[in-house]
C-alpha cells in the first residue's frame, strides 16, 4: 500500500464523507473547514496535491475505500480504522562522560585555546619600544574572558593563572582585554577561529543545521511594526548566522551583518565556507532559507536540502528545487524527520546564551560583534572536550596547516591548501 492510499485508508475510517448526486465531499486533514470534491468517475480532485501533479491523490483513494466498505450478515457496516501511535523516544546522555566535561571544562580549555591561539603569527615588530602583545595573547584573553562571564575585576586572577599557567607570554592588566575586544583588527581572526575549533569534529558531522539569532545589546531603539502598525523601542542586539553540526552543536561557519540582514541570502556563504572542511549529506532549515538559489547550493556542495516549503510554494521552479518540493509532496513524514533536525540549531543558541550569556556587555561597535564570535569559540572548544570524552578524537587544530616561507602558520590561510 502506497503512502497516499494509507492516508485515504485513514481518512475513510476517522472522516464523515458526504454523497452528493455528482460528487463527494471529502475533509482535509489540516483542517475540518476545508471540504475537497472529488468525482470517482472523472477521477478528479480539487485538492493543490491532485491540480499540480496529477496523481491519484489520497481523497480519491478515501472515496474509494468508502465505497468498498463490507457488510456483514446482518447488514450492518463494518469498518476498519487506522490507527496512528506516536511513540516517545528519549535519547540517554552518557552522564559519565558530561559530568567528567563539566568537571575539567575550564582546565581543558585553557589547554585547547592555548592551542588554538597558537598558530596565529604576529608580522614582524618594526620600530624600537616596547612589542606589542602578541595577537595569539589578545585573542586567548579575550574568549577567555567570555567564557568567564565574569567581570574585568574578578577576571585579574584567571589572567594571572593563566600566565603562571603559561598560556599566556606575559602578565595583561585585566582593563586592557577590555581595549582588546574593541579592535577591528581581531575581528577576522576571532571569524576564523570559529572554523578553526571545529575541525576536530570533521570525521563525526555530516549534517548540518542553519539560523541565526540575536544578542541584546545595551544601546535602546526605536522601529515601526509592520505587523502590528505601531511604532515599538527595545533593545538593539547583534545578530549572527550560523552552520552547525547537529550531532555535537559545533558551529562551522558564522557571519554577522546588520541586525536586519534577511536569512536567506546568506546560507550560500554558511554552506560554502562548511563545504571547505566538512563532507555535507544533508542542510536543513526553516522558511527563511526557501529559495531556488539556496536548493542549488545545497546540491552543489553534495548534500541534500530539508528546507520547509511555505503554503504557497510549487514545484513550478523545475530543476533540483522542484526535485526537493515534490520530495516533500510524496514522503513528507521522512522528509520531516530530516527537516527537524533543525531543532538542534535552536538547542545550540539556547546552550550558547544560557552558558555565555544572552547579551553582550559590550558598548562600541566592533566590541559587540568580537564578543558574540568570542562566545561561538568557546562553544566550539567546549563541544570538542565532550567530544574528547564521548568519542575519543584528538583535538588537532593545526595539523594539516602550511607554514608559509617562515615556518610560521596564519590563520588567515584556512581554507587555503
Amino acid at each position: 500500500m502506497t503512502p497516499r492510499e494509507e492516508r485515504g485508508l485513514v481518512i475513510a475510517a476517522l472522516c464523515r464523507l458526504k454523497k452528493t448526486e455528482s460528487d463527494w465531499h471529502v475533509p482535509s486533514q489540516s483542517g475540518a473547514e476545508k471540504i475537497y470534491r472529488v468525482s470517482v468517475e472523472k477521477q478528479s480532485c480539487t485538492c493543490p496535491d491532485h491540480q499540480e501533479s496529477g496523481f491519484k491523490c489520497k481523497h480519491l483513494y478515501a472515496v474509494e475505500f468508502t465505497i468498498k466498505r463490507e457488510m456483514d450478515q446482518d447488514g450492518n457496516l463494518v469498518e476498519t480504522k487506522s490507527m496512528k501511535f506516536t511513540e516517545k523516544v528519549t535519547y540517554k546522555r552518557d552522564w559519565t562522560a558530561y559530568n567528567e566535561s563539566q568537571h575539567t571544562e575550564k582546565h581543558r580549555l585553557q589547554v585547547l585555546l592555548s592551542d588554538l591561539c597558537s598558530g596565529i603569527a604576529d608580522a614582524p615588530h618594526k620600530g624600537v619600544g616596547r612589542k606589542p602583545v602578541p595577537l595569539a595573547d589578545k585573542l586567548f584573553a579575550v574568549c577567555y574572558k567570555v567564557y568567564t562571564t565574569i567581570s574585568s575585576r574578578r577576571f585579574g586572577s584567571d589572567l594571572q593563572d593563566a600566565h603562571t599557567d603559561g598560556y599566556l607570554s606575559r602578565d595583561i592588566h585585566p582593563n586592557k582585554v577590555n581595549c582588546f575586544m574593541e579592535e577591528d583588527a581581531l575581528t577576522p581572526y576571532l571569524k576564523a577561529l570559529i572554523v578553526r575549533s571545529s575541525l576536530p569534529l570533521r570525521a563525526v558531522e555530516t549534517e548540518f543545521a542553519v539560523d541565526s539569532s540575536g544578542f541584546s545589546v545595551s544601546k535602546f531603539i526605536r522601529w515601526y511594526d509592520e505587523k502590528y502598525g505601531m511604532t515599538r523601542s527595545g533593545r538593539d542586539w547583534v545578530k549572527i548566522h550560523l552552520a552547525t553540526g547537529v550531532k555535537t552543536g559545533v558551529c562551522t561557519a558564522a557571519v554577522i551583518y546588520d541586525r536586519d540582514a534577511g536569512d536567506g541570502p546568506i546560507l550560500p556563504e554558511l554552506i560554502n565556507k562548511t563545504a571547505e572542511n566538512f563532507t555535507i549529506k544533508e542542510v536543513s532549515g526553516d522558511k527563511a532559507y526557501l529559495s531556488v538559489e539556496n536548493v542549488e547550493t545545497i546540491f552543489a556542495a553534495g548534500g541534500i536540502p530539508f528546507i520547509a516549503p511555505k503554503s504557497n510554494t510549487t514545484g513550478a521552479a523545475g530543476g533540483l528545487f522542484e526535485r526537493m518540493f515534490r520530495y516533500y509532496q510524496y514522503e513528507q513524514e521522512k522528509f520531516m524527520k530530516h527537516y527537524h533536525k533543525r531543532s538542534n540549531v535552536e538547542s545550540l543558541f539556547s546552550a550558547v546564551k544560557r552558558k555565555f550569556g544572552d547579551g553582550v556587555r559590550s558598548r562600541t561597535p566592533a566590541a559587540m560583534v568580537n564578543e558574540t564570535y568570542a562566545k561561538f569559540v568557546c562553544n566550539n572548544l567546549t563541544a570538542v572536550i565532550l567530544s574528547q570524552i564521548e568519542l575519543g578524537i584528538e583535538a588537532e587544530f593545526w595539523q594539516d596547516d602550511v607554514a608559509d616561507e617562515n615556518g610560521e602558520r596564519n590563520i588567515l590561510r584556512i581554507g587555503r591548501r
